[in-house]
């Protein structure tokens, strides 16, 4: 009977006993509640396919969802001074750091790279929300200026991606200082005549709102994104009113001249193909190629022809 009980029948459950499904494989919308299967909610982009909430997604991935193909190279960032102020808290900032890049495989807050958009040459930025809140530090402001010299000397427009909680308290002023480097920074590809586009995304919020954020020749936002400077409790102690439902989001923007545009995260490519293209005067985009033209067969000359064959019912 041990043998019966200790192998059989272990060997016979495992063969058709129902396998368990792995966590990852599901993600439950945070709006709806719905449990979307991973490969649905990635080729839709991180947005529910129920009710059209956006997810977040990550700096690479978004790269990889604007960029032809996939396809890009990245812009160098210069290295700032590593935690001038020597800053602790409950840790040390340079282990945050550590933590941060262990969790996100990046540097830091902010990705820079070039590439084609819909067969448009351009220069993207987009702030990575994962890292640290997205806040705005010295290395955010190094890669800011360093898009838009790439953008400037290549003759090609910069496109920033926003998510932030806004300046990095880690770096006190040093951090703020951003704000007037960047601000700098835009002010150079408006010198050059390029343009310079925003996404904001959710959120985009404090002195990132109150710089490179809001420069942008064209504004445009994602669905229901959070986007302001205070918070929207500090503004209801400071003015003692009941703030309007729907405050801070990007819709409610639009509605006051705030932004020009909401657009949903799977029509965002090829709307800034459009913009891109009117802005720097060039033909309307192509959306596709068309099929090789088939090569008609050449005639064959009358004496190369086969000889037509005999008639065998012919008479002698």
């Amino acid at each position: 009977m041990n043998w019966i009980t200790n192998y059989v029948r272990p060997t016979i459950n495992s063969l058709f006993s129902r396998r368990e499904v792995p966590d990852n494989l599901w993600t439950k919308c945070d709006e709806c509640g719905t449990m979307l299967f991973h490969r649905e909610l990635s080729d839709n982009l991180n947005v529910c396919t129920n009710c059209g909430h956006h997810m977040p997604i990550g700096a690479r991935d978004r790269l990889r969802t604007i960029f032809d193909g996939g396809i890009f190279v990245e812009v160098a960032v210069p290295e700032p001074v590593a935690d001038p102020l020597h800053f602790r808290d409950q840790k040390r900032y340079t282990d945050r750091i550590k933590d941060a890049r262990k969790k996100t495989g990046e540097k830091d807050a902010m990705l820079v790279a070039e590439g084609e958009v819909g067969r448009t040459p351009v220069v993207v930025a987009v702030q990575d929300f994962s890292f640290m809140g997205g806040s705005m530090s010295m290395y955010v402001g190094n890669a800011i200026v360093a898009a838009a010299e790439r953008a400037v000397a290549l003759k090609r427009p910069l496109i920033l991606f926003s998510a932030a909680g806004g300046a990095r308290m880690q770096e006190g002023i040093l951090g703020l200082m951003q704000m007037p480097r960047t601000t700098i920074a835009v002010q150079m590809l408006k010198d050059a005549g390029l343009p310079y586009i925003v996404v904001l995304t959710h959120p985009t919020t404090g002195g990132v709102t109150a710089s490179y954020a809001m420069l942008g020749d064209v504004q445009i936002a994602e669905p229901n994104a959070l986007i302001g400077f205070a918070g929207a409790r500090v503004i209801e102690q400071t003015i003692g009113e009941k703030l309007p439902e729907g405050f801070q989001r990007a819709e409610y923007l639009l509605d006051h001249g705030m932004l020009d545009r909401v657009t949903k995260r799977t029509d965002l490519k090829d709307e800034l193909v459009t913009i891109v293209r009117l802005l720097m005067q060039q033909s309307a985009p192509v959306k596709g190629d068309l099929p090789a033209p088939v090569t008609p067969a050449e005639p064959v000359p009358a004496e190369n022809a086969p000889a037509a064959p005999a008639d065998v019912d012919a008479p002698k």
